[in-house]
């Protein structure tokens, strides 16, 4: 505060006294004050606080002004820049240019008011002259460059900070029409690049681009007298031939600024640029853009393809075109209501430019930027669209060159035709019939699925696409491309040809696959074609590939609309016809057939096609499965995938029992769950050798739910074999009350492409993870299933009406066999949990009426003779409670007896 104050006072001083001195005295006092002013800015943190700074602003800018001038009187080009380093450069001690430099900087940066009196000064003009200098003159080498490197920087970085501060403001531009330099200035940097000095081309562009944002009337008719542009486009055609094509990217950026930017205030640079063959001149730049390394001479191509593209709505006129919209549309598509905004599309040549470069050239980078400017001007207004696609067919014309381009450009290009369907809402079909014959050529792989893909992503937008596709012939087509591949595989079933597909091929496969089940899904009149074509024997040949499954699945699922049948007969046959080893084949039959099963209709073609005694022919298969330890190759395969095919059959068959008489008639009346309860108890867990158990007193008593709890989330351990018996038997209770179908313990996980098969996998993890139950600190491998979301809800216990009887004969079959010799105690344990549970479920009078109505409690009866015939046994007592409960409904009586 006492510097700024001392200064304030010297400085009213040097204002009484300069009209009486002469000019040297005048400038001498002046150069005083200025060491105070900087060591005052430096100790105050950049705050200026002085009364009079836009009069000391207004006198150091002279003063600036007159020494520059003074320098440059005169002298010869290379002996005027010399002289100008030596006024501005710091030395030991500062030079009064110096001073006067870096006091015009700082104050630049101050207030609005403070820059009009700078610009007032004359200063614009001067400097101005100042950087056409440096710029043109290349300076001369000498031994103390590099020590003097840094100080240039210094005083480079001051000088193009206050241009950029005069120049950003109209009057400032103004200013510099009084001398000829801005134009010569232009006009250098299109002639002189490549023998201008290297280390002021970046700071003269940004100097020049500011100056072109700020152009006045004025300015433009200044530049337009001169011929700037029109020489500068001549200047820039010589470069374009011998120059790098960065450097002339970097030069033309410069003119077309100034041509881009004033067109908001005069269309006359623009008109001039036009009129010299400016467009010409940019395809030939661009063109010669191909090949350069990445990020080389990037940013300025940028620059230049983004103001080619502003371009495009600088016109005088709107254009007006018409086209005959193709129908059908999608239902809220309606051209007549698309109102233009102020970012229309006036001028088509620049556009031109753009088109003529992506069809001339295969670079990656530039073709990449250029859908991205076609997808940046749509994204301006959606009639941009309409009047690019009404006149000059880019997109249209693209189609038949696309599978030249680099993959990348195929990729964007695809997503910008998808745009149009997704983002438009508009059905372009004289470019999807040039896709759809790109798919029918297949000259490139990589481009025939990216186009597929495209035309996927449509489908699953609208079911109208359904029908387009189909009456193209698009869905004939891949009919007939699937029969062939089908076929191949067919003949190449268990052997490793060098011919079978892999990689790109068999990603299109697969592409083809879901585009098909795409425009089945919701489609029955599409569904008919494909059963029509006969293809229905080949789409299954393509279950046996778990790349191809989910989406030949979904097909299938499809064909159930229209023969459930049929269906069934592919689903059971497929699952008692896979290996013994196939688990994720069965798996995903099993997924697929309970999304079936969830229609009442399917129950009947479910039962005559043998579906249950297919799925109990699963259990079957896995006789010894979960043996613990495992035994034999049942080690390779892990029991988690076990459980979860426990899991997905017993769900299956709780689907196609679920409120149908007739089916569960015909599952009971078959010995169908006597057959169950035989498979369950062969699975290896539960005990069956045939010696007696030990009896044993239990201080303890928990339940059934606390065996649960336990079980998968305490931290008690238990040993594998009773957490799988556990396991079942939770299936078991909750298709004992029907709702088994409906209950989800396990993870989706679906295989992608390129990814190992999970049966190829499954050794490896069943090593790492032999049954990795989700309970704290036990991570999961990732095709692991996962337990109750949410244990306390999933463990509490819903309603006990008993809905499948058969299911609690199969739970007191098991009953004898929960046990395991060296855990006697833990086996009574769980084996007087399970009868309680049971003496809960037949509570109710509803839930006994079932159960005496089923005519299972004769056999329930006599499994529990033959297992705890001795009225010592631990069980016989809440056994027979059990059993006087049933006999206390009305009709139980008799069939007790």
């Amino acid at each position: 505060t006492k510097l700024w104050e001392t200064l304030g006072k010297q400085f009213i001083e040097y204002e009484q006294v300069a009209p009486f001195l002469i000019p040297e005295d005048q400038q001498r006092r002046l150069l005083e004050l200025l060491p105070l002013f900087l060591k005052a800015w430096e100790q105050s943190a950049g705050v200026i606080t002085l009364p009079n700074i836009q009069l000391l602003a207004s006198e150091v800018s002279k003063l600036l002004n007159k020494e520059i001038k003074r320098n440059l009187n005169g002298k010869p080009a290379e002996e005027a820049r010399l002289a100008l380093e030596q006024l501005l450069q710091q030395k030991e001690e500062a030079g009064d240019g110096y001073l006067l430099l870096k006091s015009v900087y700082l104050l630049s940066q101050t207030d609005l008011r403070t820059m009009w009196n700078i610009i007032g000064s004359g200063l614009p003009a001067a400097l101005m002259q100042c950087l056409y200098l440096f710029f043109t003159v290349p300076p001369k080498k000498t031994s103390g460059d590099r020590e003097t490197s840094e100080d240039d920087a210094q005083t480079q970085e001051m000088l193009v900070k206050i241009m950029l501060n005069m120049y950003k403001e109209e009057q400032g531009v103004e200013e510099l029409l009084t001398a000829d330099k801005l134009q010569s200035l232009i006009i250098a940097t299109s002639s002189l690049w490549d023998q201008c000095s290297h280390s002021w081309k970046v700071p003269t562009g940004r100097v020049l681009r500011t100056i072109s944002k700020a152009q006045t009337k004025t300015s433009i008719v200044y530049l337009q007298a001169v011929d700037c542009i029109k020489i500068s486009v001549q200047n820039l055609f010589s470069l374009a031939d011998t120059l790098p094509a960065c450097d002339v990217c970097e030069a033309a950026s410069i003119v077309l600024c100034f041509v881009k930017d004033s067109y908001p205030v005069s269309s006359a640079l623009l008109t001039e640029f036009e009129n010299n063959d400016g467009y010409q001149l940019l395809l030939k730049i661009l063109l010669r853009c191909e090949g350069l390394q990445q990020n080389e001479g990037d940013p300025y191509l940028d620059e230049i393809l983004d103001m080619l593209t502003c371009l495009t709505t600088c016109g005088k006129t709107e254009l007006k075109v018409s086209g005959n919209i193709v129908h059908p549309q999608l239902p809220h598509f309606d051209f007549e209501r698309t109102q233009p905004s102020g970012m229309t599309v006036k001028n088509l040549q620049p556009f031109q430019v753009l088109q003529s470069i992506f069809q001339r050239s295969n670079d990656q980078h530039l073709c990449g930027r250029i859908l991205a400017a076609i997808g940046t001007i749509w994204a301006w207004d959606r009639v941009n669209f309409f009047l690019l696609e009404w006149t000059l067919q880019p997109i249209n014309q693209f189609t038949d060159i696309i599978h030249f381009k680099p993959q990348s450009v195929q990729v964007q290009f695809f997503r910008l035709v998808e745009s149009i369907v997704l983002d438009l809402s508009y059905v372009p079909h004289e470019i999807l019939k040039k896709v759809q014959y790109l798919i029918k050529e297949n000259t490139v792989p990589f481009c025939t699925l990216t186009a597929l893909q495209c035309l996927l992503s449509m489908t699953q937008k609208d079911l109208l696409f359904s029908d387009i596709f189909r009456d193209s012939g698009l869905l004939g087509l891949l009919l007939a491309l699937l029969r062939k591949e089908a076929k191949i595989l067919r003949k190449s079933a268990g052997t490793h040809l060098p011919a079978l597909k892999e990689g790109t091929e068999k990603e299109l496969n697969v592409v083809m696959l879901k585009m098909v089940a795409a425009l089945t899904a919701r489609s029955v009149r599409n569904t008919v074609v494909l059963k029509d074509y006969g293809m229905v024997p080949y789409i299954k040949i393509f279950l046996d590939d778990e790349c191809y499954r989910s989406a030949t699945l979904s097909i299938l699922e499809q064909l159930s609309v229209i023969n459930y049948e049929e269906y069934m007969s592919i689903i059971i046959g497929a699952l008692c016809s896979s290996t013994q080893w196939e688990l994720h084949l069965k798996l995903d039959l099993l997924k697929s057939l309970l999304r079936i099963l969830e229609s009442p209709k399917s129950h009947s073609a479910f039962r005559t096609c043998s579906g249950f005694n297919g799925l109990l022919s699963l259990l079957s298969d896995m006789e010894g499965a979960l043996q613990d330890p495992p035994s034999g190759q049942w080690a390779a395969v892990g029991q988690n995938c076990i459980l979860e095919l426990v899991f997905y059959t017993l769900q299956g068959i709780t689907a196609a029992l679920h409120l149908d008489p007739v089916n569960s008639n015909f599952f009971q009346r078959n010995g169908l769950f006597e057959k169950m309860a035989e498979d369950l108890g062969s699975l290896g867990c539960f005990w069956t050798e045939g010696k007696r158990q030990i009896h044993v007193s239990l201080e303890k008593k928990r339940t059934f739910t606390e065996f649960l709890d336990a079980a998968f989330y305490a931290s008690e351990p238990f040993p594998a074999w009773l957490k799988n018996c556990i396991w079942i038997l939770n299936f078991l209770d909750h298709m004992v009350k029907g709702t088994l179908h409906q209950e989800s313990y396990f993870k989706e996980r679906r295989p992608e492409m390129g990814e190992e098969s999970r049966d190829h996998q499954e050794t490896h993890q069943a090593q790492e993870h032999p049954v990795a139950f989700n309970r704290p600190g036990n991570k999961l491998p990732a095709s692991a299933y996962m337990l109750w979301e949410n244990p306390e809800e999933k463990l509490e216990m819903r309603d006990c009406t008993i809905v499948h009887a058969g299911a609690v004969c199969v739970m007191v079959r098991l009953l004898p066999k929960l046990y395991k010799e060296g855990h006697a105690q833990l086996s009574q344990e769980i084996q007087c949990a399970l009868v309680d549970h049971i003496q809960s479920l037949v509570k109710s009078e509803k839930s006994r009426q079932v159960m005496c109505e089923s005519g299972l409690l004769s056999t329930i009866i006599t499994s529990c003779q033959e297992a705890f015939c001795s009225d010592s046994h631990p069980l016989h007592l809440p056994l027979t409670r059990v059993f006087e409960k049933l006999a206390s409904q009305a009709v139980g009586p008799h069939v007790l007896r």
